[in-house]
């Protein structure tokens, strides 16, 4: 009989591992980009790369999510008043919002004078973590306040008034995805016959990623599509501490695999049709039957890991993934330096693809080293009395990137 592991170590553990694989991607992605040159960024090996890097950014939104799901359940099995949850868990999304604007802002000074002073204003993907988690997290304030008007509690029968728990939840698993859904057909005018023009381009971006560019830009981080993926975590995140899905973990995610693929194959049926909705018709960029490639994409990819992290040899020892994983937010910042920055261990555009990717293995090294340190730091840092959360809220949300 295989060894059954428990399922708050399992959960923990496929939601890091899946958060290090980005974190690899994103290195590989990032390090080519930077450091090959001209001839070598015509083979083969470079173009595969970038198409991997497609998945990172995605994977670390629809994370967020999944791990807002996760603490705001906690703390209301807790008894913790809806407004306090709030008040917490958007704390940590304008957090991480001006960790993004600080991070510009940085990137600006080590690049001065190179640097454009409007680099300092465009959307990262931590801006758009951000600004999703308080999205997320004002929506699961609202669907709470709605439903009662005192301390969520968690009893035998559901919630201190009588409302059951499952209902808190099925409301916002068909809210969240009425979201995203939303948020996904938006897109394309958005994008094109009504963007907001209006606006200040600083303000405008934030919606469709237009920057400085006469157009939006697919490789800037905007609340539309990105969010989209934040609010889809954020549905499954409570689909899988559901009741059913306690009982029944392995079935759940095996159903949630088969949707992902079903997810893929309704949005080629899509693309494949005659009829277009939209003035503007770009399926790889702005697209809804896109969105929903890339939210079958993470289904599979979660099935697949959890798979990996109950059965496989995932927590067999020591982890590279799950490390990075805990650590995500750290190794994503500092790494950027070392690679696209000034203090780039490399020289940019000018390596072969053997040099590249000795560098490449050195920087995945130094940060899962640097990833190490910051996790025995932690261990032995004085606890928190502000704001504090347990050890299983803390690996949650611990890397929000």
């Amino acid at each position: 009989m295989a060894k059954q592991i428990p399922i708050l170590a399992t959960r923990f553990a496929y939601i890091d591992w899946m958060r290090g694989l980005a974190c690899v991607i994103m290195f590989q992605a990032h390090c080519y980009d930077s450091w090959l040159n001209p001839e070598a960024r015509q083979s083969a090996l470079y173009r595969w790369s970038q198409e991997a890097s497609t998945l990172p950014a995605p994977i670390f939104i629809f994370l967020s999510g999944l791990s807002l799901a996760l603490v705001t359940e906690r703390l209301w099995r807790k008894g913790v008043a809806p407004n306090r949850i709030a008040r917490r868990t958007i704390l940590r999304g304008a957090a991480i919002l001006a960790l993004g604007i600080l991070f510009r802002l940085q990137e600006y000074v080590l690049g001065y004078p190179k640097s454009p002073w409007t680099d300092m204003f465009r959307v990262d993907v931590l801006n758009i973590l951000g600004l999703s988690i308080m999205l997320m997290s004002a929506l699961c304030w609202l669907i709470a306040r709605l439903l009662t008007p005192k301390p969520l509690i968690n009893t035998s029968v559901g919630l201190s008034d009588g409302v059951p728990l499952t209902t808190f939840r099925h409301r916002v698993i068909f809210v969240a995805l009425l979201t995203a859904a939303l948020i996904a057909l938006a897109t394309p005018p958005l994008w094109t016959t009504h963007r907001p023009r209006w606006l200040p381009w600083q303000l405008e971006t934030y919606l469709n990623g237009v920057h400085t560019f006469n157009q939006p830009q697919h490789w800037l981080f905007a609340i539309f599509p990105w969010s989209g993926f934040a609010f889809v975590g954020l549905a499954i995140g409570f689909l899988l501490f559901s009741d059913f899905a306690r009982r029944h973990e392995v079935r759940m995610f095996a159903l949630l695999g088969a949707t992902g693929i079903l997810a893929g194959a309704l949005s080629w049926c899509l693309d494949a049709l005659p009829i277009r909705f939209y003035a503007v018709y770009d399926y790889w960029h702005s697209h809804p039957a896109f969105f929903l490639m890339r939210c079958g994409v993470l289904l599979v990819l979660l099935f697949l890991i959890y798979a990996w992290c109950r059965w496989g040899l995932a927590q067999q020892g020591f982890s590279p993934m799950i490390q990075l994983g805990k650590t995500s937010l750290l190794v994503y910042w500092v790494h950027m330096e070392f690679v696209y920055g000034r203090f780039s261990i490399l020289p940019k555009r000018g390596c072969t693809i053997a040099k590249a990717t000795a560098g490449l293995i050195v920087i995945f090294a130094a940060m899962l080293a640097l990833s190490i340190c910051r996790t025995r730091w932690k261990k032995r840092a004085p606890t928190a009395t502000v704001l504090r959360v347990d050890a299983s809220d803390a690996a949650a949300t611990a890397g929000s990137l």
